[in-house]
């Protein structure tokens, strides 16, 4: 299970393993620098051949003192390394202070805005050209936009430098970001992170590292083991840590021991479809209904398109639906245990009509696109028939149409931190609409109405750029359906089809259009020993 923190959960961690005696400060720290050198050199092994060049830039807190280590330890190598400070030495905490005069044994620390006299880039003799240059400044707990002398100089410094050769890395944060979202503090302003090419964070992850722009501004992400899981129990506390999505795979397969299960054992999920020329994305979620492992699915269209889907269906049966009373007539069967609404279903009165039908049957149910977006001036009604069976699955603007309220909230400009996330957003969403919500984008979020939540995020060796495509979404919501109708739990059957359909996508590659994901499944599944 991989965690990802709070920067107070972080912060608890580490000073509960301070306070217990099975660690200081200071080891940490050292802990903190050997683990960010080691990802450096194993991402990019020629750094580690010879000794190179380094600029450190260091911050007035804890993540200064992790630069003064990182300084030490590269000076140890061979290294030439500069220190300069944003900030004044007798004012940073004790540790920090510390390292800092460690780090004089081996070289003075500068002021921040000495940068341009001692870097000398217009050609005097013997320049400093580093092959690194560490951002060290403010870590994971910065809760104010960086000051505007910091920005400039640190953007000067980046525009200064010869392109091509420096490889920035940052300690556990770019500067400038909130750890806690994801977004920039002070963006509103011009504020903004320089891009890293590595972030290495400590322990664990951080949500910063994994939603909405941080990514973008991290670059690569490592994680440095610094200690702590090797200290005696209860020398850490236990806190409520979000994770990141996994596959549930223990309730994908299909045993062949279990040689008397019936396909109807395996659940018989229905799709609903729109009109002619609007049947693409039912046929879409009901072939990724079918391939997930639904032993049926069935597709419900109007009497005018039964032709159009007839013509591109053959394991997916098909049956006439007009509206909500021959809705609610196909709903007799009870061996229907999963529906899918929205995808291409169209907006408006009769859309309307039928997710009332559907849920009303209070069957594990999928809501998306048109389904959701059809409530946008009736979300009360919605709100009152919604069910704790049920998934919705909005992308951003979805989401805003049905819950204008967090979204204004979301999307106020990131001042102080921690700044409200996506993660915040889906959380509300869900208790406000008492079921799960699956926020869809990179950083996917599906949460339930007690709080819990788990983050797919599709970055960094998980990115799966190919997603950007029409029709994608229509196949997650089959995913999502098809493990509904294999009596999966709507979290569990939320977060594995994330996992699956991004895993589909890195599988195919460039090119990919959304009718590939449904055909990437059966190998994807297979390498899944399944």
């Amino acid at each position: 299970m991989t965690e990802v923190l709070t920067s107070a959960q972080m912060r608890a961690i580490e000073q509960a393993a301070i306070s217990s005696g099975g660690t200081t400060g200071l080891a940490l720290m050292e802990r903190a620098g050997a683990g960010l050198l080691q990802a450096v050199f194993a991402r990019w092994p020629d750094l580690g051949t010879e000794p190179g060049q380094a600029m450190v830039l260091c911050g007035p807190g804890n993540n200064g003192g992790d630069g003064f280590v990182i300084a030490r330890l590269l000076a140890q190598r061979g290294w030439r390394a500069e220190c300069y400070l944003f900030g004044q030495r007798d004012r940073l905490p004790p540790d920090a202070a510390i390292n800092h005069d460690r780090w004089a044994a081996y070289g003075p620390t500068l002021a921040l805005a000495d940068w341009r006299m001692m870097h000398r880039l217009g050609g005097a003799a013997e320049p400093l050209v580093p092959d690194l240059v560490i951002d060290a400044i403010f870590g994971t707990g910065l809760t104010r936009p960086l000051p505007e002398d910091l920005m400039t100089e640190l953007h000067d410094l980046d525009a200064a430098l010869p392109p091509g050769r420096a490889r920035r890395v940052a300690v556990d944060a770019p500067s400038g970001l909130c750890m806690d979202s994801g977004r920039v503090l002070g963006a509103a302003t011009g504020a903004k992170p320089l891009r890293q090419d590595l972030t290495v964070s400590f322990h664990r992850p951080k949500l910063g590292h994994v939603l909405d722009e941080g990514p973008y501004w991290c670059g690569a992400l490592a994680t440095a083991d610094i200690g702590l899981d090797a200290l005696p129990d209860g020398a850490a506390p236990a806190v409520a840590t979000t994770r990141l999505a996994r596959p549930a795979t223990a309730r994908l397969g299909k045993g062949t021991s279990d040689e008397a299960r019936h396909k109807y054992d395996y659940g018989h999920a229905l799709i609903l479809s729109g009109g002619p020329g609007h049947t693409g994305a039912a046929r879409l979620a009901a072939r990724s209904a079918l391939r997930v492992g639904a032993g049926l699915v069935t597709l419900a269209a109007p009497g005018t398109a039964m032709a159009e889907t007839a013509a591109h269906l053959t394991s997916v049966m098909l049956t006439r639906c007009n509206g909500s009373t021959e809705l609610e007539a196909i709903l007799e069967d009870t061996r229907l245990n999963a529906l899918c609404l929205g995808p291409g279903l169209g907006v408006g009165a009769g859309t309307r009509d039928l997710v009332a039908t559907a849920l009303a049957s209070r069957r594990p149910t999928v809501l998306d696109a048109d389904a959701l977006s059809s409530f946008a001036t009736e979300q009360p009604r919605f709100f009152a028939m919604v069910h704790s069976h049920v998934v919705l699955t909005p992308h951003d603007g979805e989401f805003a149409r049905l819950f204008p309220e967090i979204w204004r909230e979301l999307r106020e400009p990131a001042k102080v931190g921690p700044a409200m996330s996506r993660l915040d957003a889906a959380r509300a969403a869900a208790a406000r609409a008492r079921c799960t919500v699956l926020l869809k984008g990179a950083d996917t979020i599906i949460a339930d109405p007690d709080g819990r939540a788990v983050i797919h995020s599709a970055h960094y060796d998980r990115a799966a750029p190919w997603l950007a495509t029409a029709g994608a979404g229509d196949v997650l919501s089959g995913l999502i359906t098809g493990l509904l109708a294999r009596g999966l739990h709507p979290v569990t059957a939320a977060e594995t089809a994330a996992w699956l359909h991004v895993e589909a996508a890195r599988s195919f590659g460039p090119g990919l259009i959304a009718e590939d994901l449904p055909e990437r499944l059966p190998q994807v599944l297979r390498d899944l020993g399944l």
